[in-house]
């Protein structure tokens, strides 16, 4: 059972408010840090590289430049995923964010690949290979700098807010390190005189940079086909519900990613003969103890008499109105007016508690038809027993 507010009209212009405005600040703080180290890196690196001859510093420089439209696909999603619930998306905006993970756990394959061939094509021809201007060196030591210190500032600020995108993101930066160290051996080694040292080197990190984008992309692709919680986190929501005051029972526990937060829904067995409304307080309880205990988005809680993930025995009784002609047909004219009725649908059995006004009740009456009812269940379809019970009445 679940509290649903209206989500806002689709039509109405507002102002965008994030969701979680300490994530989108920082994602945004970090985002304009990185774009600005990255425009910076990619024309320091192409013009040093194409003035010093260097095809590997030029080639980082083009990788810088990825870099910078990674960043601003990453202020798209982050902008975008951090809205709030509307009638076209009322589960929220997070995937928007899953989704910008696996682009950019692709896109760290496809430069782990790529690194790879054109390493392997270089392997071929190293007599290709250019002298370099010595002072290319120190370029590429300047961008490994930065770009090791980017890794760092960003996957502290992502740890912070537990955002996957800003971690994937920070990730990325490491891989831009890893390309810009391979730059510094191979100019190193083309110094020197070895210039194999530099093909090699970039081969063996297009294979980490392939490993690291592959694991992103399949942790991505794994929340966006709903894979549940860890199974640890998933008893651990287990136990708080069952914990909660009026839950006798649980079933159908499910979970599902949604970002850094998570969907659950669970069947909760609770005494079969209390109110509708005390079941809905005990079905809240639990949902508001998952919410406080986990980090989870949102909870439904679904009310159960009688363990259905078993069997439905229940399946096959009709409804009210069917049952109530049923019982009245059975019991003729000896049912007084004014009666009201609550059915329980238990074990593929009906039982019935009629509640009389006291003002109407006849002992000698009420005696009789308690006999007739009770000879009316026996061997009745649908009724196992009907109670009688007089009271004041009931509107």
């Amino acid at each position: 059972m679940k509290n649903h507010t209206r989500p806002p009209d689709r039509n109405m212009a507002a102002a965008f408010e994030p969701a979680n405005p300490e994530r989108f600040a920082a994602a945004q703080k970090s985002t304009w840090v990185s774009i600005f180290v990255n425009l910076l890196l990619t024309v320091l690196q192409v013009v040093a590289g194409y003035l010093g001859r260097s095809q590997s510093l030029m080639a980082d420089g083009l990788h810088s430049f990825s870099d910078l439209l990674a960043d601003i696909l990453v202020l798209f999603a982050n902008r975008h995923g951090n809205r709030h619930a509307d009638a076209d998306h009322p589960y929220g905006h997070a995937r928007i964010e899953t989704a910008a993970t696996l682009i950019l756990g692709v896109a760290l394959a496809a430069l782990g690949v790529a690194l790879l061939f054109a390493a392997g094509t270089r392997l071929q021809h190293p007599e290709l290979v250019q002298p370099v201007h010595p002072w290319t060196l120190w370029v590429a030591l300047a961008a490994l700098a930065a770009k090791e210190g980017m890794f760092r500032y960003m996957l502290a600020v992502a740890k912070r807010v537990r955002s996957q995108m800003l971690i994937a993101n920070a990730w990325h930066a490491r891989s831009d390190a890893a390309s810009s160290l391979v730059v510094v051996v191979g100019i190193t080694g083309n110094l020197m005189g070895y210039t194999f040292l530099d093909l090699v080197a970039a081969a063996v990190v297009g294979v980490m940079i392939a490993h690291m984008g592959g694991k992103f992309a399949m942790e991505a692709l794994s929340e966006l086909v709903d894979t549940g919680l860890a199974a640890e986190e998933v008893e651990a929501i287990r136990a708080t519900l069952l914990a909660t005051p009026g839950v006798r029972g649980l079933h159908e526990l499910r979970t599902r990613k949604m970002a850094d937060n998570a969907l659950v829904d669970a069947h909760i067995l609770v005494d079969p003969k209390i109110s509708v409304s005390e079941g809905h307080f005990i079905a809240e309880s639990a949902r508001q103890a998952v919410l406080r205990q986990h980090h989870v988005m949102d909870v439904m809680v679904h009310i159960d008499p009688e363990d259905d993930m078993r069997a439905k025995p229940n399946a096959h009784l009709p409804g009210r109105k069917e049952l109530l002609d049923h019982l009245a047909a059975r019991l003729g004219d000896d049912l007084p007016p004014g009666y009201r009725t609550t059915l329980h649908y238990l074990d593929g059995k009906i039982d019935a508690d009629l509640f009389f006004d006291s003002m109407r009740c006849d002992r000698a009456k009420i005696e009789a038809l308690k006999s007739k009812c009770a000879e009316a269940v026996v061997g009745d379809p649908y009724f196992r027993s009907v109670h009688l019970h007089c009271s004041h009445a009931q509107k």
